[in-house]
């Protein structure tokens, strides 16, 4: 009894009887999923249900004879022993290894010098750093591809001015090269601006205590900057991973220069266009597409559990 008077006279001193704060939020939390309402319904309708859709496609097979019909992992089966698709895959396991490496140190290495405050005109530096990022793929494809070429290319201009043979960096042995070249452009300045802000929520007591111990910039990159940017490096990685082999327009656009180098499967993701869209086969294409995803996942999982065990080596140690 008395409890019960205690509550209602400390509702009556607040102002706010415990009904009308239910309402209030009652309300409240109306309007938070009608905020979100528009997101779920493009997130289903442009995402789930299409996955949906996909992955029942990839259960069946349109013959001539006998129509659609539901042949189960047929269609898995099919592509894990299919040269083409795993060709496209370790093409861009090989792309991944050269290419993710060599970009996120030179987005790395830019962002540490940016942030050690002594690069003049920093702004525009870093800009320009970032502008091909912000130019279309198909654009920054069709310009390189432009500079590549055999017989109006620039390279190749200045290489035989000076008496040399220049070489064909659109042939076989060299196409990968060249489009990592037009990856590394576009992507540097993406993950570069990914690092340097992480490095900018570094508190700057840690810079001063090193420098109190006597480090220098360089040691204060590699002992201070660098193992507090972790998550952000490891962000990079695992996004470059899945940018890796969804790799599309670059060998799609160069394909109409140099369709014996490319081929029409030259990346998972060309692969499944061209079985979708030019082959009309579009329940295997939706099984490579399904598999590609998953393999996605095993290498993202993978280097995110080294790197966490690393961490904990090293929180141990």
């Amino acid at each position: 009894m008395s409890s019960a008077v205690a509550s209602k006279t400390a509702a009556a001193a607040s102002g706010h009887p415990p009904r009308r704060r239910n309402e209030s939020r009652r309300n409240q939390t109306v309007a938070a999923y009608a905020l979100i309402l528009p997101f779920v319904i493009v997130f289903l309708a442009m995402l789930v249900v299409p996955l949906v859709y996909s992955g029942v496609l990839s259960f069946f097979r349109t013959q001539i004879v006998g129509g659609t019909v539901f042949v189960g992992l047929s269609n898995y089966v099919q592509a894990v022993t299919d040269p083409l698709f795993l060709g496209g895959v370790g093409r861009m396991g090989l792309f991944l290894v050269i290419q993710v490496p060599i970009m996120l140190i030179f987005a790395l290495f830019f962002a540490l010098a940016l942030d050690s405050g002594r690069v003049r005109a920093a702004k525009f530096i870093r800009l320009a750093i970032f502008v091909p990022y912000a130019v279309p793929a198909v654009v920054a494809t069709l310009l390189w591809g432009y500079i590549y070429g055999s017989n109006f290319g620039p390279i190749t201009q200045v290489i035989s001015a000076l008496g040399l043979q220049a070489p064909n960096l659109l042939s076989s042995n060299l196409v990968l090269g060249s489009i990592m070249n037009i990856v590394t452009w576009e992507f540097v300045g993406y993950n570069m601006i990914i690092l340097f802000s992480a490095l900018r929520s570094i508190p700057t007591e840690l810079y001063d205590a090193a420098q109190v111990d006597g480090a220098g910039q360089w040691r204060i990159a590699w002992s201070v900057k660098i193992p507090a940017i972790r998550p952000a490096i490891l962000l990079t990685v695992i996004f470059s991973i899945i940018g890796s082999f969804q790799l599309f327009s670059e060998p799609q656009l160069l394909y109409n220069l140099a369709p014996n180098a490319i081929g029409t499967a030259f990346s998972p993701n060309l692969y499944a266009y061209n079985l979708a869209f030019i082959n009309q086969n579009i329940n295997y294409a939706a099984a490579i597409a399904f598999l590609l995803g998953l393999v996605i996942m095993i290498v993202s999982y993978i280097v995110q559990l080294t790197a966490q065990r690393r961490e904990r080596e090293q929180g141990a140690a």
